[in-house]
C-alpha cells in the first residue's frame, strides 16, 4: 500500500513512516522540506500519484490564533481537493483528545474547522484523537510560564509517547476508514502540574511548576476530563517512567 505522509519529516511523521516502512508500505513522507507544500498546493498533486491513503500529521508553525485558523483549513481544504483528483481512499487525520471541549483555545477552534472540513468532504476518513505527547512536557511548562513560574491546572491527563501515537496511527491508516473518531491514550493518569513537574526535575530545571486551578491550557479553562478519553479509547504500553528512563533528555545548560 502506498501511503503519503503529510508532515512526515516531523516528530511522529517520521516514526509513522519508519513503521509503516518497517511492516512493507510504501510511505511517503511530504513536507516543505521535500517539496510539498499543502498551503500553496505546492507538489501536491505529483507527491498523490498512486497512493491508497494519505495521512495528515501536519502542524501550523505559528500558535497565534488567526495563523493556526489559516493554517489548518487552508492546508485542510488543498489536501482534499487534491486527494478527490488523485482518487485517494482513504484519509487519515491527527488530532487531539479534548479537541471539541477547547473551544475557548484558537488552537483548538482551528482543529475543530479542520475536522469539520474532513467529515463534510466526500472522501473516507478516519480522525485519531491523541492524548497529550510525553515530548511536549517541556512545551508545555514553556507556554505556562509566568515570571519564572509554571502555572497549570491540577486537573486528570493520560499522556503518551510519540512512539506509540505513531504505531496505533500506522494501524488506523492500513485499516478500513471508521469514518468518525478514535482515541489512544497512555496507561496511566497524572495530574497535569504534576505531570510536568516530573519531566522538568528530569530536565534538571529548575523552575517551582504550581498547580493553580485558574491556569489556562493554550488559552482554555480546563476542567477535572476535559483531556481524558473517554472508555473505548486503545490504550499505549509505555508509562512515564519508563519513557523518561531510556530516552535521553537534554538537561539544562
Amino acid at each position: 500500500m502506498k501511503l503519503v505522509i503529510i508532515g512526515g519529516t516531523g516528530l511522529v511523521g517520521s516514526k509513522l513512516v519508519a513503521t509503516l516502512r518497517d511492516h512493507g508500505h510504501q510511505a511517503v513522507p511530504a513536507s516543505p522540506d521535500t517539496g510539498v507544500n499543502t498551503l500553496t498546493g505546492e507538489g501536491l498533486p505529483q507527491a498523490l500519484t498512486g497512493a491508497d491513503v494519505v495521512v495528515d500529521v501536519s502542524n501550523s508553525p505559528s500558535f497565534e490564533d488567526a495563523a493556526v485558523f489559516k493554517f489548518f483549513h487552508t492546508s485542510t481544504r488543498n489536501l482534499l481537493a487534491a486527494e478527490k483528483a488523485a482518487g485517494i481512499r482513504h484519509h487519515v487525520a491527527l488530532s487531539v483528545v479534548g479537541t471539541e471541549r477547547l473551544i475557548e483555545s484558537g488552537y483548538f477552534r482551528a482543529k475543530i474547522a479542520q475536522e469539520s472540513l474532513i467529515r463534510s468532504s466526500p472522501i473516507p476518513y478516519s480522525i485519531l484523537h491523541a492524548t497529550q505527547f510525553f515530548e511536549f512536557v517541556k512545551s508545555i511548562a514553556d507556554g505556562s510560564t509566568v515570571d519564572g513560574t509554571v502555572r497549570l491546572p491540577p486537573v486528570l491527563i493520560q499522556p503518551i509517547a510519540a512512539d506509540d501515537v505513531a504505531e496505533a496511527l500506522g494501524r488506523v491508516s492500513v485499516g478500513i476508514p471508521v469514518n468518525g473518531t478514535r482515541e489512544v491514550a497512555g496507561p496511566e493518569q497524572f495530574r497535569l502540574s504534576e505531570l510536568i513537574r516530573i519531566g522538568l526535575r528530569a530536565r534538571q530545571d529548575p523552575r517551582e511548576v504550581v498547580a493553580d486551578p485558574g491556569a489556562r491550557y493554550f488559552g482554555a479553562r480546563l476542567y477535572e476530563r476535559t483531556l481524558l478519553p473517554g472508555p473505548d479509547a486503545m490504550l499505549a504500553e509505555t508509562y512515564f517512567g519508563n519513557w523518561l528512563d531510556h530516552t535521553r533528555i537534554p538537561a539544562m545548560p
